[in-house]
């Protein structure tokens, strides 16, 4: 899951991504609103999720939200706000906010508000995802082929998951990958192939088909 988190106190921003991206999440960092609006406006479709803080420099997240949704871009919001009022949380959600978070908060449950968000996106009830043989497990990041765990690197795992929670679609090259890498990271040419490959080592090379010129995907269960 790639999440853009926008939040102008240096060491809360530090420790959250970090604890996202220790428990495998992409995390693109941004301090200020006019910031979170261009990244936004620009990649809005490339992320999964927002952690939007409102009190921010430059713009505020409600001012943010208000815009973004005004262009229909449709991506999760979690809002962070050190604001416990029922007015300041009921303003959030009208805005656009999907769900809120008071400060301080634990990480914990900041990741499981993450994912519950991510499960209404895709309209799935269940925390786990069964794709015939494999169950994945996006709280304990985990995954089973037949009962039997199947060991990932992190972004086989985000990519696994990405391509099975939309089977039947087929993802295009750009999006996989920057579903896989943040902005500060090197990416290889072929990296997203070499993380196919790998994926079809390990749960067969049926389950992921390549679309020439376009992308890749998984079928749909029959």
């Amino acid at each position: 899951m790639r999440v853009l988190l926008v939040e102008d106190d240096e060491m809360l921003g530090e420790v959250v991504r970090n604890g996202l991206t220790q428990y495998g999440y992409t995390v693109d960092w941004v301090k200020d609103g006019q910031s979170a609006q261009q990244a936004l406006m620009s990649e809005g479709d490339t992320f999964d999720i927002v952690v939007l803080d409102i009190g921010l420099p430059r713009k505020s997240g409600l001012e943010v939200l208000k815009i973004v949704r005004s262009k229909n871009i449709a991506t999760p919001v979690v809002v962070l706000t050190a604001r416990e009022t029922i007015e300041d949380r009921v303003k959030g959600l009208d805005a656009g906010a999907d769900d809120y978070i008071v400060k301080p908060f634990d990480l914990d449950e900041l990741c499981a508000r993450m994912r519950a968000l991510q499960r209404r996106t895709t309209s799935r009830a269940a925390p786990q995802i069964v794709h015939e043989n494999i169950t994945i497990d996006p709280a304990a990041h985990t995954v089973t082929l037949n009962d039997q765990d199947i060991k990932l690197s992190r972004r086989e795992f985000v990519l696994l998951l990405k391509l099975i929670e939309n089977a039947g679609r087929v993802l295009s090259r750009e999006h996989l990958t920057s579903s896989l890498y943040g902005w500060g990271d090197e990416i290889d040419s072929n990296a997203l192939e070499v993380h196919i490959h790998n994926l079809r080592k390990k749960f067969g090379g049926h389950l992921i088909r390549t679309i020439r010129g376009v992308g890749y995907m998984v079928d749909k269960p029959k």
